[in-house]
Parts: C-alpha cells; sequence; structure tokens
C-alpha cells in the first residue's frame, strides 16, 4: 500500500472550511496538514515536503479590503517565489471559495496577463445553497475524468467570475474552464437563477491556470465528499459526491 500523499492546508484569520478540507484530502488518500499564515511566517519550508497545497475558504481577515486580498498580500509577502517553485515542481495547487478569491488576487489565475475577478453575486445577496457542477474536457488535473455531475455548496457574497470578452475567449479555447454550472441533471444552466447562482459569465464556477495545476472554484467540494451530506440523502438522492475531485488530485500528485 503506497504511502499518503503529503499536502498542506493554508489557513488564515477568519478562514472556517481548512478542517473540512483536511477530512476530504484524507479520505482521498493524503496526509494533510492545516499550516496557519503565522506558521507559514515562521517557517516557510512547512511547504517544502508538501506535493499538494489548498488554500481553504471562509472569510479570511473578514474580508477586509476586498474578499481574498489580505489573504493574497500575507501569501505573497511570505512566499515571495515559493509559489512558482510549486508549480514549477508539478504540484497542484487548489483554491476554494476564499481561497479562490486570494488565487485571482495572487495572479495565479487565470493566469499570465489575462484580467478577472470575482464580483458581488448578480443578486446583491449571500448565496448559500447546493448546486451542479460539470467539468468540461479540458487542462484541469483536478477535473480530469469527471463524467458525472458533482453536487456541493456554494455560500458566498461575491462569487460572480467577470473577466473581460478576450479573457473569457481564451479561457474557453486553452481549456481553462474547469467547471461549470448545470442544472440538477447536467444540463447547462444558461445562466437561469438559481442553478447559476452568482450570474458567473458562461456559468463558470472554476477555471485552471494554462498549466491544468492550479484550480479555483466557489462551490465547495469539501463539504460533499459522504452520502449523508447530502441534503436529500433520506430520500434517496445521494449522487454528485465531490470526493472525486480530491482523489483526482490526490493522484495526480501521488505520481510525482
Amino acid at each position: 500500500m503506497s504511502a499518503p500523499v503529503p499536502a498542506v492546508v493554508l489557513a488564515a484569520p477568519g478562514t472556517n472550511r481548512d478542517g473540512d478540507v483536511a477530512a476530504a484530502l484524507t479520505a482521498a488518500g493524503a496526509a494533510a496538514r492545516i499550516v496557519t499564515l503565522a506558521e507559514l511566517r515562521d517557517e516557510p519550508k512547512l511547504l517544502d515536503a508538501a506535493r499538494l497545497v489548498v488554500v481553504a475558504g471562509g472569510f479570511s481577515f473578514a474580508d477586509a479590503l476586498g474578499s481574498g486580498k489580505l489573504f493574497a498580500l500575507e501569501l505573497a509577502d511570505i512566499l515571495g517565489e515559493g509559489v512558482a517553485a510549486l508549480l514549477a515542481a508539478g504540484r497542484p495547487v487548489l483554491g476554494i471559495c476564499n481561497g479562490f478569491q486570494t488565487l485571482v488576487r495572487l495572479g495565479l489565475l487565470p493566469g499570465g496577463a489575462q484580467p478577472a475577478v470575482l464580483a458581488p453575486n448578480a443578486a446583491g445577496r449571500f448565496e448559500c445553497r447546493w448546486v451542479a457542477l460539470v467539468a468540461p474536457a479540458g487542462r484541469c488535473v483536478w477535473t480530469a475524468g469527471l463524467t458525472e455531475p458533482l453536487t456541493c455548496p456554494v455560500a458566498h457574497g461575491e462569487g460572480r467570475f467577470h473577466a473581460p470578452p478576450e479573457t473569457l475567449a481564451a479561457l474557453e479555447t486553452g481549456g481553462q474552464v474547469a467547471l461549470r454550472y448545470a442544472t440538477a441533471d447536467g444540463a447547462a444552466a444558461a445562466g437561469a437563477y438559481p442553478f447559476n447562482p452568482n450570474g458567473s459569465a458562461h456559468d463558470i464556477a472554476g477555471i485552471c491556470d494554462s498549466t491544468g495545476l492550479v484550480l479555483g472554484l466557489m462551490p465547495h467540494p469539501e463539504n460533499h465528499i459522504h452520502t449523508w451530506q447530502h441534503p436529500r440523502w433520506r430520500r434517496g438522492d445521494t449522487g454528485g459526491n465531490a470526493l472525486r475531485l480530491f482523489e483526482r488530485g490526490v493522484a495526480h500528485a501521488a505520481g510525482l
């Protein structure tokens, strides 16, 4: 039996899903350690042994100065070129919800000079509901081979993916749209609420960088890794388990 893949879950003041992510990674075959920004500042080499890194979701720094901004500034100050070194080594990186916002603020997503933002929800309010996701064929190592829809909750006020037309076109043609919002049966949401809960362009729920290693998504797959977590499981509705996404990431890291 192979040894668990060493993984780090980065947490900041205010994040609240780091424990859930660690549990998901453990279930997927990783040995997950939660590392706070304070610990990372004291010992930046904590990431050296990690073959996989997840930036956890929540409300880092109470969303001061904008969602994910302070988390991104702290990481950039602590790690410097360390993030680039992770990617150069082929290690997968995942940012969930506030973690996605952080990766966008860091410039890791969409990557290069492509501008994008996670703007306030189109409805102008916080959205907390379950959604369905489909994974188009593309570059992302985290979603490779996911042919069945995933179901998991969203919980955000600023999750509307917005980018200039040229960026959206580049993401589409480059295979960087990793996840889209869909109806319960996997059909296109076509921008319709509540299937697309925030008004994201092209129903985009998650994107990857040009290498396919870095994935950011607004929904919370870590909150549907057991059948009993589905809100309708007592009625026999147990489909869409999102553990598969973590299993893909861990499997890729295991091959490094």
